[in-house]
């Protein structure tokens, strides 16, 4: 038995095709997949999603969103995706260490939206790290 699993973000089709597996980053925790998982919608939190397929692992970042099971068919609608084999990891790398810094200046800051901004920068960045060098 497979998953059906399709990744939709506003302005593309991220993915569309067959899973034997689904790692989920919801907002609670890493939440796992598998052909006859019961029906349930949960939000779904800045990170990656991984997929096993054919005997391999992939992984795609996600901006945050919400996910459906149903009668195996898992649909993803989120912010924004990336497919990790898109993503440059030395791009992704710097950037993630500059939202770094950014986030660190801001850490005693009393100005609550820009320390929170700073934050969600930092994890965006983390996730399309993760996603474009999965052994991170």
């Amino acid at each position: 038995m497979t998953l059906t699993l399709r990744v939709l973000a506003p302005d593309q089709s991220v993915f569309d095709g067959i899973a034997d597996e689904v790692i989920l980053p919801s907002t609670t925790g890493l939440l796992g997949i598998l052909p006859g998982h019961i029906s349930l919608v949960t939000a779904i939190d800045i990170g990656v999603l991984q997929v096993l397929s054919n005997g391999n692992w992939s992984s795609i970042a996600l901006m945050g969103g919400f996910a459906e099971v149903e009668a195996d068919d898992v649909t993803v609608l989120v912010n924004g995706a990336e497919l990790g084999t898109n993503i440059d990891t030395n791009i992704a790398e710097a950037e993630l260490e500059k939202a770094k810094t950014e986030l660190d200046q801001l850490i005693t800051s009393a100005n609550s939206s820009e320390k929170l901004k700073a934050e969600e920068k930092y994890n965006r960045a983390r996730a399309r790290a993760q996603a474009s060098n999965p052994k991170s």
